[in-house]
């Protein structure tokens, strides 16, 4: 018990050291630049104290839970030696997490309110949801994707960088022809499916798959997932765009 304490301590002063430069930033563009008083303070100290325990038990419950769950996952189903479950596993896992992604979500519902303001979709409901679950859908079936393909790349030991290379020169190409619409959205896409739910898993699985696999570096082999999920999200919405405009 003591050392879950002093474990959790240690988490509440990390996370309050993170935090940090951020509040003395807001507060001196408030105090010193903008000469102004803060406005509703006790509300502002109530909120980042909620950020800061937050923040502490989400990262606390990544290291209890979500990290060894997907290195023990990731052990059990290369010992069993089944290719086709350890695929299955790695594409469940990508789209699972990913259509969870509050990022995603959020992302996702302001791409439709835009785009039927602008006229690039119906303005009804119906059309509006249809385009959020649509993007939403199709950025969840790309990190299966990407996480399925860097689990081959770690059983095959291809070179990362050559994959990494010839994924973004697709993605240049489709900027050249995809609608201006979807251009930006699709670059966001990227980005948010790296967050808060995706990352532990998807690195958890990297790491725990390499240790297991003979001739495999966990440092050199275990990561590299979370780049193949930032990649392919792009290509795929680009995709979809061209697709649905």
């Amino acid at each position: 018990m003591r050392k879950a304490f002093k474990a959790l301590g240690s988490s509440l002063l990390g996370s309050v050291r993170d935090l940090a430069p951020v509040v003395l930033v807001v507060m001196f563009f408030q105090l010193v630049v903008l000469q102004q008083p803060i406005p509703n303070l006790v509300q502002l100290v109530t909120g980042l104290l909620l950020v800061v325990l937050g923040l502490t038990f989400f990262i606390r419950g990544l290291e209890m839970g979500l990290f060894p769950i997907g290195e023990s996952l990731a052990h059990a189903l290369a010992r069993k030696g089944s290719l086709f479950w350890l695929l299955v596993f790695a594409f469940t896992l990508g789209f699972g997490t990913t259509v969870a992604e509050p990022a995603l979500i959020a992302v996702s519902e302001e791409a439709a309110e835009v785009a039927a303001d602008a006229g690039a979709i119906a303005t009804g409901d119906d059309a509006r949801e249809a385009y959020a679950n649509g993007l939403r859908l199709t950025v969840a079936f790309s990190v299966g994707f990407a996480i399925l393909l860097g689990v081959v790349r770690i059983l095959k030991g291809w070179p990362m960088h050559w994959m990494i290379i010839c994924g973004y020169v697709v993605v240049v190409l489709l900027t050249a022809i995809a609608p201006r619409e979807i251009i930006g959205i699709a670059y966001d896409s990227g980005g948010v499916t790296t967050s808060t739910i995706t990352v532990p898993l998807v690195t958890a699985l990297g790491v725990g798959l390499a240790t297991s696999i003979r001739g495999r570096n966990p440092m050199i082999d275990g990561f590299g997932l979370i780049a193949f999920a930032s990649l392919t999200p792009m290509i795929f919405v680009m995709i979809y765009g061209m697709v649905i405009h």
